[in-house]
């Protein structure tokens, strides 16, 4: 069983940078790849970013390419989202997950366990 706590949402203005923190607890995080999706009332989740067991690949989603970055800390048991330049269209409630797929997935049902989910909301 992982445990995953969300920190670090909240109310940005167009332009402007969050950065998004997700502390996981439980078995050896070291075995699972991470990954951040978003969600807005009546559309499906969305792929935001995906990162490798060991941190040495990672993904982007093509509507946040070149704008975020997704990096983890073993060490620490915490995995990173710095969202950069947001746009309105960015606001959503971010989820964080863990999967057992090690070279990560940009597909949320090959996740295994999600944090509670954090608003995030761009004023423009």
């Amino acid at each position: 069983q992982v445990q995953l706590i969300e920190s670090g949402g909240g109310l940005v203005q167009a332009g402007g940078s969050l950065r998004r923190s997700c502390a996981a607890s439980g078995r050896s995080i070291n075995t699972y790849a991470f990954g951040w999706f978003r969600q807005t009332p009546g559309k499906e989740r969305e792929f935001v970013a995906t990162i490798s067991w060991n941190g040495d690949s990672t993904l982007c989603g093509d509507s946040v390419k070149g704008r975020f970055t997704i990096s983890r800390d073993n060490a620490k048991n915490t995995m990173y989202l710095q969202m950069n330049s947001l746009k309105p269209e960015g606001a959503a409630v971010y989820y964080c997950a863990a999967s057992r797929y090690l070279s990560g997935s940009r597909v949320y049902k090959q996740y295994d366990y999600w944090g509670q989910g954090t608003q995030v909301t761009v004023s423009s």
